[in-house]
């Protein structure tokens, strides 16, 4: 922990503070309160947003559409599906008692068929986008989050009206808002806004329907969401953040901290989408030096961090430093991108980054997996990139991680681990319901897997059905039915 997040104010004793910072920040994922009552009133929105030029821009290059929209196929879930429960240490004890919505096992989703499902580390509600392109929603909606113009939660996914004529192809959630990005480069977004992390140019506390963020720049071809602000980039490889900038999560180098009164510490909000402009590496002596970054082609939102590849296949991280989930040896918070040695090398070049909630995941060009951070509630964690000995040799298609769990499809399993306590998420059954390094879930053998998501406590994937056989197989899973 850096001692200025120890250190009180000269003379201020009675500081209340806008967020609790502290070393562990598990807790900031487990509630809905906020303690900061810090507005901005002097944002504007810039001039023809939310209006009729919304649909004017043409769609994305078809080449790039091609790689961005994925073939459609099945649902399967599994974890906590009682959306209220999830996540609320104050009701907490009554998880595993009676019907609590959780499910140990995999169990087919509704019969629709689907080409992206989308939640995240921090997230009790989940997007998923049909064959046809038209967003649906469902969990949590206290802030609006869904998208559907109320805040009443749902278990069954509701169609996004607001979006209905539109074709969706990327999706983030963050603890309580989300973001919908469409075949134009467009974005739009809903929920828990007040800290600015809707990016619509103000910090209005909630909004219930998909609103075009404030950004005129490059079209957006991917989205991200840690808990309490957002990711864009651009065509040209630029990356943009928005929203709490407590942590320096933004990569703009302040964590944007300023005294409203004497006693009152408050955070300079990023209301609408700046684009990360410096992009760094220190040397062992301290030495700070500018990296020349032309283009990014990745990243992954953790709670409160972010890591990102560019085109040389380099890997950048910033934000919250705790656990080691920066990959730098060390846990100090990093205001701007900085270079992660350990992958500054030929043989060590990245492919993909995942982010959970405290712990990173990176696959490098060779197939090898590493993980750094902590990924567990208590313990040892790894303060730079250790390999995943037990996945060596695996070929990995695609991973999740959500609060403590990771799930990965490699060849032609599914492999999930997760320190107790877990909630379904691994999908290994109710007699292993943890575990501690990667098993295989065998109810999941034969299974091809399409796409694959994991919230705080629920994993939901896509599963191949084109053939007799792919349909027969899925339908030996339970249906899990949530009440409408």
């Amino acid at each position: 922990m850096s001692s200025k997040r120890k250190r009180a104010p000269a003379k201020r004793s009675n500081v209340k503070r806008g967020k609790k910072k502290e070393e562990s920040d598990f807790d900031s994922d487990l509630t809905d309160d906020s303690e900061n009552d810090c507005n901005q009133q002097d944002e504007i929105l810039i001039a023809g947003h939310g209006d009729i030029l919304d649909d004017a821009a043409p769609p994305l290059p078809e080449e790039l559409l091609k790689t961005l929209i994925k073939p459609a196929g099945q649902m399967i879930i599994f974890g906590l599906t009682n959306w209220e429960l999830t996540g609320r240490r104050e009701k907490a004890n009554k998880i595993g008692k009676g019907q609590d919505g959780t499910l140990f096992s995999p169990h087919r989703f509704t019969d629709l068929r689907v080409r992206l499902v989308v939640s995240g580390c921090v997230s009790a509600h989940t997007v998923i986008v049909r064959e046809d392109g038209k967003p649906m929603t469902f969990g949590r909606n206290q802030y609006g989050q869904l998208g559907i113009n109320n805040t009443t939660t749902t278990d069954v996914p509701v169609l996004v009206e607001a979006l209905k004529d539109m074709n969706i192809i990327g999706a983030a959630c963050g603890r309580n808002h989300t973001l919908f990005l469409t075949d134009t480069g467009t974005v739009y977004a809903c929920g828990d806004n007040r800290s600015g992390q809707c990016g619509v140019g103000n910090a209005q506390a909630t909004i219930l329907t998909p609103t075009r963020i404030n950004y005129r720049g490059a079209p957006i071809v991917k989205v991200g969401c840690g808990a309490d602000f957002s990711v864009i980039l651009d065509i040209k490889g630029g990356l943009h953040t928005f929203g709490l900038p407590e942590y320096g999560q933004l990569g703009h180098n302040t964590d944007g901290k300023y005294f409203k009164t004497s006693t009152r510490l408050c955070f300079h909000y990023e209301t609408s989408p700046k684009r990360i402009v410096l992009y760094i590496e220190k040397s062992k002596d301290g030495h700070v030096s500018p990296v020349d970054v032309s283009e990014i082609v990745d990243f992954s939102c953790g709670q409160n961090h972010t890591v990102a590849i560019d085109s040389k296949k380099r890997a950048f991280s910033w934000g919250f430093g705790g656990f080691g989930r920066l990959g730098h040896a060390e846990p100090k918070d990093e205001y701007v991108p900085r270079l992660i040695k350990y992958f500054d090398s030929q043989s060590r070049g990245l492919r993909s980054v995942t982010c959970g909630s405290t712990f990173s995941l990176a696959v490098t060009d060779i197939g090898g997996l590493f993980l750094f951070g902590q990924n567990k509630r208590s313990g040892e964690a790894n303060m730079y990139p250790k390999p995943v000995q037990d996945l060596t040799g695996w070929n990995i298609h695609c991973m999740a991680a959500g609060q403590t769990s990771t799930i990965i499809a490699a060849d032609d399993s599914i492999i999930a681990w997760g320190a107790s306590p877990t909630y379904g998420e691994l999908g290994l059954g109710t007699f292993q319901k943890s575990s501690s390094t990667p098993k295989e879930v065998s109810r999941l053998n034969g299974i091809k897997v399409l796409g694959l998501t994991m919230g705080l406590s629920h994993t939901i994937l896509i599963a191949q059905n084109n053939t007799d056989e792919q349909k027969q197989k899925l339908e030996s899973f339970e249906l899990f039915e949530p009440k409408a």
